[in-house]
């Protein structure tokens, strides 16, 4: 007969109970095979309990809660959870043994929004036009499961659960199996800073959260504190769960710099040797992706160095610095940037602010990543917060022209970090990406609605302008339209793409990660990035310009105007272009 083992930690509850999707419950008993300083564990064995059983957990007479390490939740974060055995996914892709990041090409995309059913099995279908686009890693936005059938992920709730919406666990698996099969990697976005409003039952069960700290989102978790040990292995366990179970290439840390850790080993530490544990243990190369807006060097500064060992982390201030001179914004954060010196500042260092002062945040900020490399750091021209945080969701097509678009992927794909791209930007969606939220609480929803609203009034916008996160057509907007594709100028962007990323393949010195070899010259409106024998000109001014050309046999690699040429004084720039240019020794 078949059977389960159920568990859960609830180490202050006196009597805890499995409930069963047919009402009945049953008595669990402390957990005898925990070692002693694991305590609060209760365990139930129970014949006739298979895949497919619905259950929750009771804690002191109270109502049923979902297993806070559910794996699938298909009626949503208030229903029960129901049992699933991963190790019983049919995968095909055991001789998969993973990418290296420092080669990679990341696509950072949301189920919900990358295809028009918005799930993972309409995904799979789309895989092809990224493997013919020259990427070799998906980075899919959180899907844990969260609350309503639409949102961007963020306010997860049941961190080991597949979002329902998306197709489940399942869908999840073969998505990923569909990916290795196209030599495709898969990162994953989680959220280990705080948990969202709506069906956060997880600290009735422990002390996963303190109040000693605070989050701009939420509640703080509990990593160092009373009763932290068992909250740390929930989240290390998660991460072990999305790389093990679901045979996951990396994860993407949303916002560490709001995860509170004083312990002599930071969460994040402990992360990594988890993974390059569990690395070691499958054969596969697994890697781990902050976001931080710290500056720190720290966060991708080997363990063996005193860091906390992460792989790489996002590059804002290389965003910032790109996106303020393409398109001259010079509000919020982007007053501490918006000429072409703070770009090349961060082509050759990472980061601008690495101990200088900013001005938007009134004091010295960062510290410069001496001895780190470019593999260390992804760089991009957008990404969903940067468009997805604007009032409407305006990707950089509705802010810049095209011939500025081809400049930016331009510097992305030939500059020393990994680079990344954001769904549709390929081509130029027209689509924007706004925020979108389905919040089945009504009150909670007015609220989101209101303090979005409220939130950019105070930066000028009109209340009625901002799109309701709520609304249905909010999230429908933010669908891609793939019918672009074929069509002008969106075919062309998309050949400037293939066209890079190919090259970037193809050349060296395009994935070679030693910042002290990235050569750059600049002036207001034109810069000139040399690596090895590649040199990427860009001119976004108003009249033509030439640059001359220092180097044998120059050749014309890659024009994004038929304008652009090599002449006698060098290459010859038509407003708002790039070049790619090579140097061949003479033999």
């Amino acid at each position: 007969m078949s059977g389960h083992r159920f568990t859960v930690w609830a180490p202050d509850a006196r009597t805890v109970e499995l409930v069963l999707g047919d009402g009945r419950r049953r008595p669990m008993e402390p957990d005898q095979l925990r070692p002693p300083d694991r305590r609060g564990w209760w365990a139930l064995r129970m014949e006739g309990a298979a895949e497919g059983t619905d259950y929750g957990f009771s804690l002191d007479g109270g109502p049923a809660r979902p297993d806070p390490r559910s794996f699938w939740q298909p009626e949503g974060p208030e229903g029960l959870s129901r049992l699933v055995e991963p190790a019983r996914f049919r995968w095909s892709d055991q001789r998969w043994t993973g990418i290296h990041l420092p080669a990679a090409v990341l696509y950072e995309l949301h189920i919900g929004t990358f295809t028009p059913e918005g799930t993972f099995d309409s995904a799979i279908s789309r895989l092809d036009h990224l493997v013919d686009l020259g990427v070799t890693a998906v980075e899919l936005m959180p899907v844990a499961e969260f609350p309503g059938e639409r949102g961007w992920g963020y306010d997860g709730v049941d961190l080991f659960a597949v979002h329902h919406a998306y197709g489940g666990p399942s869908g999840l698996a073969r998505l990923v199996d569909a990916c290795h099969a196209r030599g495709l990697a898969v990162v994953l976005d989680v959220v280990y800073n705080h948990l969202g409003p709506a069906g956060n039952y997880l600290g009735e069960f422990g002390p996963y959260f303190t109040d000693r700290y605070a989050t701009p989102w939420g509640q703080a978790l509990n990593l160092d504190g009373p009763g932290s040990d068992e909250v740390r292995h929930f989240f290390i366990d998660n991460a072990l769960s999305w790389l093990g179970h679901f045979h996951l290439d990396g994860l993407r840390l949303d916002a560490v710099h709001a995860i509170v850790d004083t312990s002599a080993t930071h969460l994040l530490e402990d992360l990594s040797v988890a993974a390059a544990g569990l690395s070691a243990q499958v054969g596969r190369r697994l890697f781990l992706i902050a976001e931080s807006d710290l500056n720190d060097p720290r966060i991708v500064t080997s363990r063996a160095a005193g860091g906390f060992g992460m792989d790489a982390q996002w590059s804002d201030d290389f965003h910032h610095a790109l996106h303020a001179v393409l398109t001259g914004e010079t509000s919020g954060y982007y007053a501490d940037f918006g000429t072409m010196s703070d770009l090349a500042t961060a082509l050759q260092r990472a980061f601008v602010y690495d101990g200088r002062h900013s001005r938007h945040r009134g004091r010295r900020h960062g510290r410069r990543p001496e001895g780190l490399s470019g593999w260390s750091f992804l760089g991009y021209l957008q990404n969903h917060d940067q468009i997805g945080n604007r009032a409407v969701g305006e990707r950089s097509g509705a802010l810049m022209s095209v011939g500025r678009l081809k400049v930016a992927a331009a510097v992305v794909l030939c500059s020393p970090f990994v680079p990344m791209l954001f769904q549709g930007e390929e081509w130029g969606a027209s689509t924007p990406f706004q925020y979108f939220t389905a919040h089945p609480d009504p009150e909670l929803g007015r609220a989101v609605s209101e303090g979005r609203r409220s939130e950019f009034e105070s930066f000028g916008w009109q209340p009625q302008d901002v799109p309701d996160p709520q609304d249905p057509a909010t999230f429908e907007r933010s669908r891609l339209d793939w019918s672009e594709l074929t069509l002008p100028p969106h075919a062309e962007l998309l050949d400037w793409h293939r066209q890079l990323i190919a090259l970037r393949r193809q050349r060296a010195e395009l994935t070679d990660g030693r910042l002290d070899r990235v050569e750059v010259h600049h002036g207001p409106d034109w810069l000139s990035l040399r690596r090895g024998g590649v040199l990427v000109a860009i001119n976004i001014g108003s009249e033509a310009r030439t640059l001359p050309l220092d180097g044998p046999g120059p050749r014309l690699l890659l024009a994004s105007e038929e304008k652009v040429s090599l002449g006698t004084g060098g290459v010859e720039l038509v407003p708002d272009s790039a070049a790619v240019v090579s140097f061949e020794a003479v033999s």
